[in-house]
């Protein structure tokens, strides 16, 4: 059943290039009062050649939406990015992406292209964000051109501020889906990493709903919150 779904996702997304064009995109939308149980999220998790954003790339997408509550198996974006060029050496035992797949993968502009067109300017999630935020950006600006903002939110933030009491050191991606007895299929792959994170976001919401925060400005205040108290306990 997976192979088949992931069949069914690449045929999606390797339409012809020419029905891919930024004007037709959707600005980032302005979410704010609305309620959570109505929005789509888009929960990204980006493969890279390295840590640093000024001189490494970004050379696989993994991505998961969460609509309404729930995950769509049919709502997914997987691609890696055809790159032959760069250096994977250091990193291919990590995200065992070799030269090969890059060397077969989709063409960086229109991949991008198909992942804005996807996102539908949808808020965006990933579990320490600021990285993922950092790269999707420099590739969207240097490929396209592109420099709307989107809104974020970082899950590394969210679990910690609904789950305070979660034992202490729990700080990871894998630390957390374990504390939850989650099982993620094949870790550093982004699609795989982004399934987990928005598995985590699931029961962050459902906590944050049972807590009485049920609409985006709320999430974002409890974040703000949080973020006050961890800077304080700093001092």
């Amino acid at each position: 059943m997976l192979d088949d779904l992931k069949a069914w996702l690449n045929e999606k997304l390797t339409g012809p290039a020419e029905h891919h064009d930024l004007d037709h995109l959707t600005a980032p939308k302005t979410a704010s009062g609305q309620h959570l149980d109505d929005l789509r999220f888009i929960v990204l998790d980006l493969e890279t050649t390295g840590l640093n954003p000024a001189k490494d790339k970004v050379i696989a997408i993994g991505a998961v939406a969460v609509d309404r509550m729930a995950i769509p198996l049919s709502d997914q974006f997987d691609l890696i990015l055809r790159r032959p060029e760069l250096d994977i050496r250091e990193t291919v035992l990590i995200h065992g992406i070799g030269p090969e797949a890059l060397t077969r993968g989709h063409e960086t502009r229109d991949a991008l292209l198909r992942l804005l067109e996807w996102m539908n300017g949808d808020p965006i999630l990933a579990f320490h964000s600021a990285f993922d935020r950092k790269f999707l950006e420099k590739a969207l600006r240097q490929q396209l051109g592109y420099t709307q903002t989107h809104q974020w939110l970082d899950v590394a933030e969210l679990m910690p501020a609904f789950f305070p009491k979660a034992r202490e050191g729990i700080k990871r991606l894998d630390n957390w889906a374990e504390h939850f007895g989650l099982n993620i299929a094949a870790r550093h792959h982004a699609a795989a990493d982004a399934l987990a994170t928005a598995e985590l976001t699931l029961i962050a919401f459902r906590e944050a709903r049972r807590q009485g925060v049920v609409t985006l400005d709320e999430l974002h205040q409890k974040l703000r919150y949080y973020q006050r108290l961890k800077t304080l306990h700093r001092m």
